[in-house]
């Protein structure tokens, strides 16, 4: 097995996958209430510890030059992002820790920061970018009276006609950590997850702006792309000196 051929394809795939990923929060910067991925790196153990096989025969240097890297769990990066004013009455954007709970396609509730909401035929409040109901604080669909004036207090209370019909949905986790993307600016929390009361504030008539720093992001590809660009050039030198050895030893034999 040519060792330094396998390490280097190790470090090439990592740098093509943070290249991915730096490229998808470049696209999401503009998407209200994204909020982009970290990457990390970490270093694997040689294959014969890493599979458990101590047993096998082995080469000290090896040993010591370690199985290559591989990814580490992403990160998500969850700090506030900056608000700007709509004229939309039913957009809110959430200021502090918190998230909007909505219902997911399969009937499991969701969170999102994306408060960029509307009525659909049935007079309920959705989110305008997937259309699925927003969740009151009772964890039931939030059905409005089409037509009349809509004011949404900071404590997410919806008022129509001078009365409260019902109060948005905003949850806190104890670990954000927990959360697994879901796509659409959605997130999905454990079942073991704690989930209370927010003590984020709803603003009425704002969207969070994406998380992602556009200029960071762009470095970040760049930065990537030269690393795969080098892992690429090492796997070649590698390939070229292994055939120029078989080319050695087929005319010695």
């Amino acid at each position: 097995m040519n060792y330094g051929l396998y390490i280097s394809a190790s470090g090439t795939l990592n740098a093509l996958y943070r290249m991915d990923v730096a490229a998808n929060n470049l696209a999401n910067s503009e998407t209200a209430g994204f909020k982009p991925d970290l990457t990390a790196t970490m270093a694997r153990d040689a294959a014969r510890q890493e599979d458990g096989i101590t047993s096998l025969p082995s080469n000290a240097l090896l040993e010591r030059l370690g199985g290559g890297v591989s990814g580490a769990p992403n990160r998500v990066r969850f700090a506030q992002g900056a608000l700007e004013s709509t004229r939309n009455d039913l957009d809110v954007a959430l200021e502090g820790e918190g998230f909007l709970r909505v219902q997911g396609g399969d009937g499991k509730a969701r969170l999102t920061r994306d408060g960029r909401l509307t009525l659909n035929s049935n007079a309920q409040l959705v989110q305008a970018s997937t259309g699925i109901p927003v969740l009151s604080d009772g964890g039931r669909a939030i059905t409005l009276r089409s037509g009349l004036p809509v004011t949404i207090d900071p404590d997410g209370s919806i008022i129509q006609g001078g009365t409260a019909v019902a109060r948005l949905g905003v949850v806190t986790i104890d670990d954000p950590t927990q959360l697994s993307k879901r796509g659409s600016g959605l997130y999905e929390a454990p079942q073991s997850a704690t989930l209370g009361p927010a003590t984020a504030r709803v603003i009425q008539r704002n969207i969070e702006r994406s998380g992602t720093d556009a200029v960071r992001a762009m470095l970040d590809i760049g930065q990537a792309e030269r690393a795969a660009g080098s892992g690429s050039r090492m796997i070649q030198m590698h390939d070229e000196i292994m055939g120029r050895v078989i080319n050695t030893f087929a005319r010695l034999a």
